[in-house]
């Protein structure tokens, strides 16, 4: 297959979780995949190693000071109807200050960040192959890593 074209891009999704288990997660507000729940993160940029990725687009999604530990999953997302591609790559994080919580910082993008618990966002996976109320990385991690 030749390099022209569209390509695959990269995105790093931070699973920040608290004491009690539950994790940071929101639902967006941006075209690709509105009205999902997500984790945060976002685009790897050129040159950038995962973990800084994580600890960066969380900084400037929800204001969490964070370090990224681990990769703990990949998922293959394609978005089929807005014709995007993307491997998604999750980080296990833990808070600097597990006092600190989450801060709407980019209004235009999420509609707030909450702390969910694992059931709840099983729940949202919905109980179709359909991606419920989840974005679609989100809801192939859940599919993929149960």
């Amino acid at each position: 297959m030749g390099a022209e074209g569209l390509h695959p891009r990269v995105a790093v999704i931070a699973i920040i979780p608290d004491n009690e288990g539950r994790v940071v997660a929101g639902q967006r507000i941006s075209p690709l995949g509105s009205g999902k729940w997500s984790f945060p993160g976002g685009h790897l940029d050129q040159g950038e190693d995962f973990a800084a990725c994580a600890e960066r687009e969380t900084m400037e999604e929800t204001g969490l000071r964070i370090r990224a530990l681990e990769v703990v999953a990949v998922t293959n997302d394609v978005f089929v109807d807005a014709g995007k591609h993307y491997i998604s790559i999750f980080m296990r994080c833990e808070r600097t200050d597990a006092q600190q919580q989450p801060q709407r910082l980019e209004p235009n993008k999420c509609e707030g960040w909450y702390w969910k618990s694992w059931e709840d966002i099983r729940a949202l996976a919905g109980n179709n192959k359909n991606t419920g109320d989840l974005f679609l990385p989100v809801a192939n991690l859940v599919q993929n890593y149960p």
